[in-house]
């Protein structure tokens, strides 16, 4: 694709520009798209622009971030365009304390699953409908921990996959776990095809943009290509990252959990939820003590 001439053609040539995101590392498969990093200062919601055959990303960017996870999203950033060599500083310092980020962001995540942990329990005391959607989420956030550990920044298409390749550790052994709570055991071309409609509709409904056409074209790469368990894991990560959009309004959401049994593909045995948080949050607090060791 012909970055610069979309860069003039979307008159974006007045700010520091780079692209990240699969494209610019050796996991890049034909399915992704180009993340489009616009230091522009604005705090707005990443806007998807079809371009020919391909789909650009642009996520507006601030240069006095902060957030480990952005930062990270920055770390192999290659610059397109940065007159003013204020980009190049910035990605100066996130290589710098790149170690750190991770492990911050490996912590945050940790944090989190904990969290989602409890709620599962909370949800299934009380009857809540949004229980296994909670448990989702909590394996979710494990996965995303392993995966910073390891210095791997966060794909929900590659993940799974660059999971399976890690070297055996004390850390990356829950794995396992992960793989073993979010489901990809049950993946099956009617199921994805299912997930995948369910995925799109909620996806528009809470994004309102047009993540639901590359949603859809990761889903018939992965389907092509018989990559089952990347395509179900892949389906998992996007509701989980639109589901924490609107973790706050449940109470005002219930009519949601129509579509989310059918998009999380969500375990209704209560007694099988308990057992999966009991193995995520074991995994959480193991995890978390091997790096207050280390």
């Amino acid at each position: 694709m012909e970055i610069q001439k979309f860069i003039e053609e979307h008159e974006l040539s007045g700010f520091p520009i780079g692209l990240g995101g699969c494209r610019v590392s050796d996991l890049s498969l034909d399915s992704c798209d180009y993340d489009l990093f616009v230091f522009d200062e604005k705090v707005e919601s990443a806007k998807i622009v079809q371009y020919g055959d391909e789909f650009v990303i642009l996520h507006h960017a601030s240069l006095s971030e902060t957030n480990s996870e952005k930062l990270l999203q920055y770390h192999q950033l290659k610059i397109l365009q940065d007159e003013s060599w204020d980009l190049q500083m910035l990605l100066s310092k996130i290589k710098e304390k790149h170690t750190a980020l991770f492990s911050d962001f490996a912590k945050n995540c940790l944090i989190e699953s904990q969290f989602c942990c409890q709620k599962t329990i909370e949800a299934i005391q009380t009857s809540d409908v949004f229980a296994p959607c909670w448990q989702k989420c909590a394996t979710y956030y494990l996965a995303k921990s392993i995966s910073s550990i390891n210095h791997l920044c966060a794909s929900p298409s590659h993940m799974l996959d660059s999971l399976r390749n890690l070297k055996k550790s004390s850390i990356n052994e829950h794995i396992s776990v992960v793989t073993q709570t979010v489901g990809i055991q049950r993946a099956t071309p009617t199921l994805l095809e299912r997930m995948l409609k369910s995925t799109i509709g909620f996806s528009d409904l809470i994004e309102k943009n047009k993540h639901s056409q590359i949603i859809r074209q990761k889903h018939d790469f992965f389907a092509k290509n018989s990559m089952l368990s990347d395509c179900y894991f892949y389906l998992g990560y996007v509701n989980q990252v639109n589901f924490v959009k609107i973790k706050d309004t449940l109470n005002r959401e219930q009519d949601l959990i129509h579509i989310l049994k059918v998009a999380f593909d969500v375990e209704v045995d209560s007694n099988l939820l308990e057992q999966q948080s009991a193995l995520v949050q074991k995994s959480c607090n193991d995890i978390l003590e091997t790096l207050s060791s280390a």
